[in-house]
């Protein structure tokens, strides 16, 4: 099952230097390291409520079933053991891909992620809304540069079912008419009010770095 890993947290102000020479130099090199782990992608969130996003893009999720997986989780190095101790708000979503409207020939500068905690009687209804409705409309602005629609497989931190990740060209997009458009569409508006779709997890986040896995 294709998917990714879906990871938020923040450090201490006094270790953030060596959270992120951590991060870029230990945490990601030894999971691309890994069969299976595609790219890992870091973000920085504009309004620093957990602050930094790490997306892991993984060829299947039976990857994190593997014994290298296993080992990294399970024996830590201790400088691992130390940073994730230290960090707060901590998240972690494997996620197996849903929707995808396709790569863009450029990656965007930043991230929208939305997040729903779905009750299962009102998922068809957000697949629905989502897939027939908003992406179209969104996908119209020129800076919206592509979306991807996840459900959470395991989630430790929070109880979102499901994840969309919007790729962006400029903060522009925010503000643009399609998106105003896409947020007032007639499946939209049926699903306004509910309790779930009303306390959606919303971040915006700008991409630190990019790292590839091997090939």
């Amino acid at each position: 099952m294709k998917g990714i890993l879906f990871s938020q947290m923040e450090p201490p102000a006094e270790l953030e230097d060596e959270f992120n020479d951590w991060y870029e130099t230990e945490h990601i090199p030894v999971r691309l390291a890994l069969p299976g782990f595609r790219r890992a992608v870091r973000y920085l969130e504009r309004e620093a409520h957990r602050k930094y996003l790490a997306v892991y893009e993984i060829d299947d999720l039976e990857v994190l079933k593997s014994p290298g997986y296993r080992a990294l989780k399970t024996t830590p190095s201790e400088r691992t053991a130390l940073m994730l101790k230290s960090v707060r708000g901590f998240t972690r979503y494997t996620c197996t891909l849903a929707f995808d409207t396709g790569s863009s020939p450029e990656r965007g500068k930043y991230l929208s992620a939305v997040a729903f905690a779905v009750p299962r009687e009102q998922e068809a209804s957000l697949d629905d809304w989502y897939e027939n409705e908003h992406i179209a409309l969104l996908m119209r602005a020129p800076d919206w540069l592509r979306v991807r629609r996840y459900k959470v497989f395991s989630a430790d931190g929070g109880q979102w079912t499901d994840i969309a990740l919007h790729e962006l060209r400029s903060l522009q997009a925010m503000d643009s008419p399609e998106r105003k458009a896409a947020r007032a569409g007639p499946k939209r508006n049926a699903l306004a009010g509910e309790s779930w779709f009303e306390t959606s997890g919303q971040w915006l986040f700008e991409i630190i770095s990019v790292h590839e896995g091997a090939l």
